[in-house]
């Protein structure tokens, strides 16, 4: 379930909802990709990227930026492997939910 960016942290807990967001679309894709048994030769980029991603998460301050630059390395590491189309989609969600990076 995705939620607005300006959602409050969850009661009783101090990690933002968004970073509990990315977190698990993270894992989700991570799954995803480790049932294809299939190679693809982007296989390793998407799997470091995807390691840097939940290392922004886990650090509690992810870099927009770099968020961003991870996700098109992440789709174009994986391409047209449409098995997994739905938990990319949902990483595309989770690093939109911190906005746009800052301007100028």
């Amino acid at each position: 379930m995705l939620r607005s960016v300006g959602q409050k942290r969850l009661t009783g807990s101090d990690e933002d909802p968004r970073v509990a967001e990315l977190r698990m679309a993270v894992s989700r894709l991570r799954r995803e990709l480790a049932a294809i048994r299939t190679d693809f030769p982007d296989r390793p980029i998407a799997e470091d990227e995807l390691a840097a991603l939940d290392a922004m998460a886990v650090s509690g301050v992810p870099e927009i930026p770099r968020m961003r630059r991870s996700l098109l390395l992440i789709a174009g590491a994986i391409g047209s492997v449409s098995a997994v189309a739905a938990a990319l989609r949902e990483v595309r969600n989770a690093v939109d939910l911190f906005g746009e990076p800052p301007r100028g």
